[in-house]
């Protein structure tokens, strides 16, 4: 099978994104060159000011609309890999489909992009989510042969009624069905594979400045919601949701990775750290020092709540890393947060 070594020229679609500028970095650092889908050019020159001390290796291609036919053609011409990133990513959308066709339609317009204009890619790394793994299950122990086959159910059962996080899982599973299907209905037409990596919440620090809560993504959003004082507090209930989360840093070196390994052809794989509850990170947080503007909540709490494990050894061995913990990573997160004013 195919890899991808530097100097190579990569595509990493929705560029400006959490953890879209994470893997640029990445690839930045490692001697690629990067050229970023962007909305707009003001997205556009600011990560290449972000990104200067790199010289000419990171260049912007402008992409409106992710879900229109033909959108990727010009974008995937003289690249030779793909890190599709792109999509949206949001618990708040009303209309189902307001995730699931940007989601859908851009993965699989890209992937028709490259085999219409692209000879020159041999890899693509598709960024997905656990929320395409996880289903109900007991006991809940997920690994890569898991997908969740429940949300899109629910989605077409309750349309706008169903929760929030459920029409995202519906977006990013049937995303990732639909680039599996294409590679393997044109398995005889196109160059290249593809690697899926399905991260769990992602948190660590951004790459650059962030000027106010608004720039914040949806998941830097929730940490510093649960880790600021409210008045009123969060309650125990509030405090003992439990979930699973990996470092940012680590999820770009695992799609950075992917590029090079032969063994990651035609696979998925699950960046995970740990499970955690909110609680937890609190307890984890004022071990670690003297923090008089993180909530306390309701310490050790969390220990006994059950909770789902996704497991990361595939990567682990597969890409010879190891992830960063839960308390570095909380407390990398909340520093971030805080350089910033946040």
């Amino acid at each position: 099978m195919s890899i991808v070594t530097p100097p190579a020229k990569v595509l990493v679609t929705g560029a400006s994104g959490y953890i879209a500028l994470w893997v640029c970095k990445t690839l930045l650092d490692k001697g690629y060159s990067v050229v970023g889908t962007v909305r707009s050019d003001s997205k556009g020159e600011k990560l290449k000011e972000l990104f200067k001390n790199y010289d000419d290796k990171f260049s912007y291609v402008i992409v409106e609309d992710i879900s229109k036919d033909g959108a990727f053609d010009k974008a995937v011409v003289g690249v030779d890999a793909v890190q599709h990133m792109a999509s949206p990513v949001t618990f708040g959308a009303d209309n189902p489909q307001d995730l699931i066709v940007p989601a859908v339609k851009g993965t699989t317009g890209i992937l028709e992009s490259i085999k219409a204009y692209a000879p020159t890619v041999k890899r693509v790394v598709l960024t997905s989510s656990i929320a395409s793994i996880r289903h109900e299950k007991t006991p809940p122990v997920f690994d890569e042969s898991d997908w969740n086959v429940d949300a899109p159910k629910a989605v077409e059962k309750l349309g706008r009624n169903a929760p929030g996080p459920v029409k995202y899982g519906a977006s990013k599973v049937l995303a990732e069905r639909a680039a599996w299907e294409f590679m393997d209905k044109n398995k005889v037409l196109i160059n290249f594979d593809l690697v899926a990596i399905n991260p769990s919440f992602v948190w660590g620090p951004p790459v650059g400045p962030v000027r106010s809560k608004k720039e914040l993504n949806e998941t830097l959003i929730l940490f510093r919601n649960h880790t600021t004082i409210k008045d009123p507090a969060l309650t125990r209930e509030q405090l003992n949701s439990s979930a699973n989360c990996v470092d940012v840093r680590d999820v770009a070196l695992v799609h950075t990775l992917a590029l090079t390994n032969p063994e990651a052809a035609g696979e998925r794989f699950i960046a995970n750290s740990s499970s955690y509850t909110y609680q937890d990170i609190l307890d984890l947080i004022h071990e670690h020092g003297d923090h008089p503007d993180v909530p306390k909540g309701f310490p050790g709490a969390g220990k006994d709540v059950p909770r789902p494990a996704f497991l990361n050894a595939k990567a682990e061995k597969t890409f010879g890393i190891k992830f960063r913990p839960l308390q570095e990573i909380a407390i990398d997160t909340l520093t971030a947060l805080r350089e910033n004013g946040l």
